[in-house]
């Protein structure tokens, strides 16, 4: 098993009403050049928890950042005009705090970080340090 330390959230960068599987996310990654889907976990709006690559595999969602580091993304993070936003439902909230829990229990105190403190990019649509504030 890998040596794992972190957490990182993401989004897909779709609008929230749009229906996303991960078999798209999949085609979408593998597209890119990456071997299959670069999440481990994948949200849906009514909180099903979907898996992607088996956590025992090295990511591919943070350039740099894999080696130690579980990538958990929620399908949102546009509002249906288009723009950047915090679209997590109560349910996609509720299933991740879940999953941090479940995932310390089994591999320490994870820390919590957003793709957007590694990169020049709005993913995941909000400040993570600042929204689970009250988990770190």
């Amino acid at each position: 098993m890998r040596d794992i330390k972190r957490i990182i959230l993401h989004c897909t960068a779709t609008r929230e009403s749009q229906a996303v599987s991960v078999a798209d996310i999949d085609k979408w990654h593998r597209s890119r050049g990456f071997k299959k889907i670069g999440y481990h976990y994948v949200i849906h709006p009514q909180g099903e928890l979907s898996l992607g690559r088996p956590v025992a595999d090295q990511g591919a969602h943070v350039k740099h950042e894999n080696v130690d580091s579980i990538g958990v993304a929620y399908i949102g993070g546009l509002t249906d005009t288009g723009e950047v936003a915090d679209t997590m439902t109560i349910h996609q909230d509720v299933t991740f705090l879940m999953l941090v829990r479940a995932l310390r229990m089994v591999f320490g105190n994870l820390t919590l970080h957003g793709h957007n403190e590694f990169s020049n990019k709005a993913c995941p649509s909000f400040d993570v340090q600042e929204k689970y504030s009250f988990i770190l």
